[in-house]
């Protein structure tokens, strides 16, 4: 099924339920359905076509919402970027998914703008306040969403791509993973299937809908015809919870770092929140002891852990009545899917032994976007003929019943807060200051990011401090790859043909006081 038919289906059957409650304000499926049309005619007059790219860069809004069914209403491909993403690297996605047009925000028209400099043609459209100007090189949004509704016929298929979705790699450039229809349906539904979502469920999502783990609370809810809670952030926990309170939310999706962060409040009761029916957690394993401590605080909670990447979604689940028995387990292959744990000649490893997770299944991406190499080397022939299977890269053991244990990752990428860091991007950024002779960035472990990102130094400057380093990061990246550590060494490790040795820093600072 095409995505944008979960929202015509959920208007037809409730027209007057509540979709989404965004900004303090809120909309049914009737508004939310007509809101998307109104846009979506508005992109096809604007020329957006089948199979055009269009970037949505927004934050967790209103306008998010309706800009992603628009998008695919027009026949086109979404591609969410990121709010807290530099103009440089917006400037990258530009040049490699050539958008259509551009969904934004007035406070981020600056960005948008040294972003598509040079680039012609590129429909814009940003929100602007009820007093001011549209800014300088865009048309309204909130004309947009005022235009005239009209039936469009893209003829579009649910083998069509829906969206791209770009991803840090081990070369430091994002990569475009690419989702179909089919795709991401095939993920939603399983997702669905065993959270046991019904109509009646109110998810609240703080998670960033450039996150995919984000974006499909959305999908999932208007699948169902469910109701969907949209906040920001969650700097700030007991507002969240005053509003799960409000709201009677039934589903919480969460990171580690938020489990750590409502872990270490004082005074909370259990059971303060009863209207909870299941939480989640993905993007970092939670550890046994905080599994323990949540269950405690949510009783009669049903909390799933989880695990997957960009490139399918979701890969397991673990089943809440296996926490006691295996807390430190991913789970099983998530419904309609099938993993494997394989060692180097593509053989299945026995119970104990470490091998790669490779995944199949209809929720398996289409590739990397004009990157035929690196699909290649992640996509390769399975079992039936024709079927490409997903090799993770991501290094697993079983138990004798199948469950499955996260071991490590093959590559160097640093996963933190729930975000995938390059190095080699970060590095990139710092090589650019000129007091930095050698630059190597490194994971390290943190007991509530996951990793947190360090940077190892050689200075050529011994006024150098670690605030210059890491205020120079922020001013060109986004705040999650931005070094929480910095080390300075009057050298770094070396192989024997020179190479600076990533493997022989991290032992060096992970073995540091």
């Amino acid at each position: 099924m095409r995505i944008e038919r979960y929202l015509g289906l959920s208007a037809a059957a409730r027209p007057d339920k509540t979709a989404l409650v965004a900004d303090r304000r809120r909309l049914d499926y009737r508004e939310l359905d007509d809101l998307t049309d109104r846009l979506a005619a508005t992109l096809a007059t604007n020329g957006v076509k089948r199979g055009d790219r269009v970037l949505v860069f927004m934050d967790n809004c209103r306008e998010a919402a309706v800009s992603i069914f628009a998008v695919l209403k027009a026949g086109a491909v979404f591609c969410l970027v990121n709010p807290s993403t530099k103009a440089d690297k917006l400037a990258y996605i530009v040049a490699d998914c050539e958008p259509a047009a551009v969904l934004t925000l007035a406070r981020l028209m600056p960005v948008v703008s040294e972003a598509l400099a040079g680039c012609d043609g590129v429909f814009v459209a940003s929100t602007h306040g009820a007093d001011d100007a549209v800014p300088a090189g865009a048309v309204s949004l909130t004309a947009c969403l005022a235009a005239e509704a009209r039936p469009l016929a893209h003829g579009g298929t649910d083998s069509d791509l829906a969206m791209l979705v770009y991803t840090s790699g081990s070369t430091g450039r994002p990569k475009g993973v690419m989702m179909s229809h089919g795709n991401c349906d095939a993920a939603a539904g399983s997702i669905t299937t065993y959270l046991q979502n019904t109509p009646d469920d109110i998810i609240l999502n703080v998670l960033p809908l450039a996150f995919d783990y984000g974006l499909y609370q959305l999908l999932m809810a208007v699948r169902l015809g469910a109701t969907l809670v949209l906040e920001k952030s969650f700097a700030f926990p007991q507002a969240i919870f005053e509003r799960i309170r409000e709201e009677r939310v039934t589903g919480l999706p969460l990171v580690p770092t938020m489990a750590a962060m409502i872990l270490r409040m004082r005074g909370l009761e259990p059971g303060f929140l009863p209207s909870l029916r299941y939480i989640t957690n993905t993007a970092a394993a939670l550890p046994p002891a905080h599994i323990e401590r949540l269950r405690d605080l949510f009783p009669g909670v049903r909390l799933y852990s989880m695990y997957g990447l960009t490139e399918c979604k979701r890969c397991t689940y673990l089943p809440p009545d296996q926490l006691d028995r295996r807390p430190g387990s991913v789970g099983i292959a998530i419904p309609g899917t099938k993993v494997m744990v394989l060692d180097d000649a593509g053989r299945p490893v026995p119970p104990g032994v470490a091998g790669e997770l490779v995944v199949r299944g209809p929720h398996v991406m289409q590739g990397y976007w004009r990157d035929a190499e690196a699909t290649a080397r992640v996509l390769r022939p399975g079992p039936d003929p024709g079927e490409k299977v997903l090799h993770t890269g991501d290094l697993f053991t079983r138990d004798a019943d199948g469950y499955l244990y996260f071991v490590g990752r093959r590559d160097d990428i640093i996963k933190t807060r729930g975000e995938k860091v390059a190095p080699k991007e970060v590095e990139a950024v710092l090589h650019r200051h000129p007091a930095i002779a050698e630059a190597v960035v490194v994971g390290v472990p943190d007991p509530i990011l996951g990793q947190a990102v360090c940077a190892v130094v050689v200075s050529a400057d011994p006024a150098l401090a670690e605030r210059d380093v890491i205020r120079h990061c922020a001013r060109h990246l986004e705040d999650f790859m931005v070094p929480k550590l910095v080390e300075f060494r009057p050298a770094l490790p070396k192989t024997d043909t020179g190479k600076v040795s990533r493997r022989l820093a991290a032992e060096t600072v992970q073995a540091a006081p």
